[in-house]
């Protein structure tokens, strides 16, 4: 257990941002790797890859809802010192993961050819993405265990076992996809049922990984048999912080299905260009997320701890790093939209669409940044709702304007992206807002002999 209480809060920022960044880019190199070899199937396997990818952020929701409901009540039991309360919470979210696992089965195996014939171009794409689907599902059950364990071991300030997991298990993957999709080796190639196989198998070899070294070598928080009985109660407390915070993804799971149902009259070339963006831009947001995910168990234990200021000066340190990365990130995608997509496709019509949205789309990095920085404070403070707030009014205001936009002659997907721009902006003011009043209404004051002991 590593001590967030003490220390400058930027020297502790930065030193668990480094291995959390570097576990999320292999983590999502997962995704590149499978992206690069569908890539070379055509069209309609990207298109359909990538629509069906989408449900990874339904998935994501859920991980999401229960990790960090996980790590913000264990950050805060440390910093109150509270050992046993940190173990009852890992125990009851392993629970839950395995709840949540079968709910994952049953949804993806039942409602995903629904999925993929409302929202594909044309029938190869929608076969292409159920195929992907089917073997996919079972790794994004397996995520909530591998999410559970990396989020307890967050809490408690130990971010590097994780990433060397997360090493393992991308290797694994990234020497499963040529022989699985391509038929490298074994002249069986089962193109993009290959590409979701390997990422199940990778993500079954990390959740077995972790689960060792919390048998072997965690001591903080254990495996505990007699605290796996279910606790409606803790569960309570956990989902109260969680719901919120996976409702924000789920909405985002939405905002990407409106889009591919907005451009599916622009044909395979379109939705293949924006799932290859949509990847690239999560990929080139993990230094600013892993900023964001480092800020929350820093903000949690010291709120556990009662030290306001600190609290305080974690969210200033967190939104000055997000937004100077992200500006960086804004400068590069201004000049080389198109080299990205380019590293995965020759095909110039989506090397067109898909560098448009990269292009503009990256105007709102750094609204997107303070909206980062501002969650993970929401979380470690213990009350996400403010954040779900904040994630539907973009929504709101962003649904009418596409869909108008949508039916009128002469619609162009540019469009879309200046929107989505506008509305992201909108949405980091009101975070903003939100966040200053949370401020005010759970640690207080500032007082200048505060301030003075935060900053020592």
């Amino acid at each position: 257990m590593k001590d967030l209480t003490q220390g400058p809060v930027m020297r502790n920022l930065l030193a668990m941002a480094v291995p959390i960044a570097a576990g999320m880019a292999l983590q999502t190199l997962y995704y590149m790797v499978d992206l690069y070899f569908v890539a070379q199937l055509g069209d309609a396997a990207i298109a359909g890859v990538s629509a069906a990818g989408n449900i990874f952020f339904v998935v994501l929701a859920l991980t999401q809802m229960l990790g960090i409901g996980t790590a913000a009540l264990m950050a805060q039991a440390v910093g109150r010192q509270d050992r046993g309360d940190a173990n009852h919470l890992f125990n009851q979210s392993i629970v839950l993961s395995a709840l949540c696992a079968a709910v994952t089965l049953i949804g993806g195996y039942g409602l995903g050819g629904l999925y993929m014939r409302s929202l594909s171009a044309d029938a190869a794409t929608m076969a292409a993405g159920v195929m992907f689907l089917y073997w996919f599902v079972p790794g994004l059950a397996l995520q909530f265990a591998m999410v559970v364990m990396g989020s307890a071991l967050r809490a408690t300030g130990i971010v590097k076992p994780t990433m060397v997991v997360q090493a393992a298990t991308v290797l694994l993957n990234a020497l499963l996809a040529p022989v699985l999709i391509a038929g490298w080796g074994s002249g069986h190639a089962l193109g993009v049922a290959g590409a979701g196989l390997a990422s199940t198998l990778a993500t079954g070899a990390g959740v077995v990984l972790l689960a060792v070294y919390f048998v072997k070598l965690e001591q903080y928080v254990q495996f505990d048999r007699a605290q796996l009985k279910p606790r409606l109660a803790t569960w309570g407390r956990m989902l109260n912080v969680g719901l919120p915070a996976g409702g924000e993804f789920a909405l985002m799971s939405v905002y990407v299905a409106l889009v591919y149902w907005i451009i599916r009259d622009f044909g395979a070339a379109a939705q293949a260009g924006f799932g290859v963006g949509m990847r690239i831009m999560q990929m080139i947001f993990l230094p600013a997320m892993a900023l964001a995910f480092a800020a929350g168990p820093i903000a949690g234990q010291n709120f556990g701890a009662r030290l306001p200021q600190r609290v305080r000066e974690t969210f200033r340190a967190t939104a000055l790093a997000t937004c100077s990365v992200m500006l960086v990130l804004t400068l590069i995608c201004q000049w080389a939209s198109a080299v990205f997509v380019r590293s995965f496709t020759a095909d110039p019509a989506v090397v067109a669409f898909g560098g448009d949205y990269l292009r503009i789309i990256s105007w709102n990095f750094i609204a997107a940044g303070i909206v980062f920085s501002a969650s993970s404070m929401f979380q470690g403070m213990g009350n996400t709702w403010p954040s779900l707030l904040s994630s539907s009014s973009r929504l709101v205001i962003f649904v009418v304007p596409a869909l108008w936009l949508a039916s009128r002659a002469g619609f162009r997907l540019v469009e879309v992206w200046y929107l989505s721009v506008a509305t992201n902006a909108i949405q980091a003011l009101i975070s903003l807002l939100l966040i200053q009043r949370e401020f005010r209404r759970r640690l207080g004051p500032r007082t200048a002999a505060a301030v003075a002991t935060a900053a020592g």
